[in-house]
């Protein structure tokens, strides 16, 4: 292993997403029944410009009413972008108002990690103006062929900081790259694979090398729970802890592909029983199986175990 190391130091299960828009009050009390892991309270693309205010009044108002940590629920709110009018008082309403049951901050449409810095600087100085003991979190949305190109130094500065995860926005994405489709994270026809593969592992390889958490993004169709169930599978394939949901039905799909079979556990216990009891006799491999297992097959089941453990510690 290389001397250079970076680690997570916050760990949250994150298996899914639910998107919730600010302005619709009455899908609060949805989401807070779900079952969901995170969710997020969006003020940007899902509200109106004329509702903006009135949106980020509701989400303030949820964040203190509702019972979001009685329920299991990490809270995250979705702010408006750095190139709107919106930003600033989001932030600085959103921390003074409700800081104290705020998770993370979700900041879309990240082009460079100078975007994460400015709202990170004013998380910082919200937080000891309001003398709050927890530290808000930011995760980040890279949704722009500008934020992909930039998507390993966004990971690299922030990862010292704030920068908890990076989500993959599949929709502005194929939008920003003029992309030949107007299906949201689903399989096109007319391209032989995964669109979207080379984007998605390219961003959770910048996440696992910084520490960081890789989240997959939107699924379009709700009708199609199958199809959703394919493009988390891809993601997790990819090494992506969760998945978005745009609407309740997709949170047990995913729930169920991020979570690790009874089996796939038990193989990984077994694994790291064999290599314990290889190493007892000075060996440094051993068969499992019919199978080789070494070192590389310790680290890939402590994985598989290290989430099955945290998402037991969650129910």
């Amino acid at each position: 292993m290389s001397h250079t190391l970076y680690e997570n130091d916050i760990q949250r299960v994150q298996r899914c997403e639910l998107a919730v828009p600010g302005s619709s009050p009455e899908m609060f009390e949805k989401a807070l029944k779900s079952g969901v892991d995170f969710v997020f309270l969006d003020l940007e693309d899902a509200v109106a410009p004329d509702d903006k205010i009135q949106a980020r009044k509701n989400v303030i108002q949820a964040i203190n009413d509702l019972d979001w940590k009685g329920n299991g629920i990490t809270v995250s709110v979705r702010i408006n972008g750095l190139d709107t009018q919106f930003m600033v008082r989001d932030v600085v309403d959103l921390v003074e108002q409700a800081g104290h049951k705020i998770d993370t901050l979700l900041i879309p449409k990240v082009g460079v990690y100078s975007d994460v810095y400015m709202v990170e600087a004013m998380v910082n100085q919200l937080e000891m103006q309001q003398n709050l003991k927890n530290k808000i979190g930011l995760e980040s949305l890279i949704e722009t062929a500008l934020g992909m190109a930039n998507v390993e130094d966004i990971a690299r500065n922030g990862a010292s900081g704030r920068l908890e995860a990076l989500h993959f926005g599949v929709a502005d994405y194929a939008a920003s790259n003029r992309a030949r489709t107007t299906n949201i994270g689903g399989l096109n026809p007319d391209y032989p694979g995964d669109q979207w593969h080379a984007a998605i592992s390219r961003m959770t390889v910048a996440c696992r090398a910084y520490g960081l958490r890789p989240i997959d993004g939107p699924f379009g169709d709700i009708k199609d729970p199958e199809g959703y169930k394919l493009a988390a599978k891809r993601a997790a394939a990819l090494g992506c802890e969760g998945k978005w949901a745009i609407h309740p039905s997709q949170v047990a799909l995913a729930n169920e592909v991020f979570s690790p079979p009874a089996a796939e556990v038990d193989k990984a216990k077994r694994i790291l029983a064999a290599l314990k009891e290889a190493a007892a006799q000075g060996k440094g491999a051993a068969a499992l199986d019919g199978r080789l297992i070494d070192a590389a097959s310790e680290r890939m089941a402590n994985n598989v175990v290290k989430v099955a453990e945290a998402i037991a510690a969650k129910k």
